[in-house]
């Protein structure tokens, strides 16, 4: 019986043994996988990031991006504040990590869910995530680091916001990101319509007057010890020079003693 390539031969006018052997399939040496570059022995191109340890390059990821302003405001439901969003952070941070060969990447995701509702009856999920990050530097060696955030969403993208939110902590919190806004705190408030200080003078005449009951004359020494005017020396009402904290003593003295 001949084979279909013998009688396809001998239309040719030759045999089956004269046909050279054609190699269709790989040799043993074509089937294995090409074998990967040593990163060791690596050689930067012009375009490449510098060859450092990935905490080094985190820190001149750092130093790039230095502050992000809180550009942004939130004004809705009696509410308003500034803050930095996700978007701003993630542009950011984008392009300077790609300068310094710097890579991130979410290893592990452990996410919470509950049902709740809007102060109008809007029904809402609510998802909590803890993230696991990994921060691959240009010679491969890696950070982890872990943030947490949080998102209400109506429909289903609860999970993708408070990934975004957690990503945002991870790269303001582990970048120490400050952002070079006016400490609220550190402005002066001069408060106006606020009566003088009180002269020790005033202090005496309130004291010598008979209408001044023994309670007052309590709360005026307890003023003067907060005022630190204890000390300070008045005349009399005999013309002698005394100390209000004297003065006071003697005048409540005499009052409560001569009312019993």
């Amino acid at each position: 019986m001949t084979t279909l390539a013998d009688r396809a031969a001998a239309a040719a006018g030759r045999t089956v043994q004269d046909t050279p052997p054609v190699d269709n399939y790989l040799t043993a040496a074509d089937e294995q996988p090409a074998a990967m570059p040593d990163m060791g022995e690596y050689e930067p191109g012009p375009d490449d990031p510098e060859m450092v340890p990935v905490h080094l390059a985190w820190l001149r990821v750092r130093r790039d991006v230095r502050a992000i302003a809180k550009g942004e405001q939130y004004n809705g439901g009696g509410t308003r504040f500034n803050f930095r969003g996700v978007d701003t952070v993630v542009n950011t941070f984008g392009p300077v990590t790609l300068r310094h060969g710097v890579n991130i990447f979410p290893a592990a995701v452990e996410a919470d869910y509950r049902d709740t509702t809007t102060s109008k009856g809007n029904k809402m999920r609510e998802c909590t995530v803890r993230v696991s990050w990994l921060i691959i530097g240009p010679k491969g060696d890696t950070i982890t680091a872990q943030s947490q955030g949080e998102a209400l969403d109506s429909a289903d993208k609860g999970t993708a916001k408070a990934q975004s939110v957690a990503l945002r902590v991870l790269l303001l919190t582990g970048g120490l990101t400050p952002t070079h806004d006016k400490d609220p705190d550190s402005s002066y408030i001069e408060r106006g319509n606020e009566a003088p200080a009180r002269s020790a003078e005033s202090y005496r005449d309130e004291i010598l007057d008979m209408k001044t009951s023994p309670g007052r004359l309590k709360q005026i020494s307890y003023e003067l010890g907060n005022l630190r005017m204890l000390g300070n020396r008045v005349q009399n009402e005999t013309g002698e020079w005394e100390t209000l904290d004297a003065l006071g003593r003697r005048t409540y003295d005499e009052r409560t003693w001569g009312a019993s």
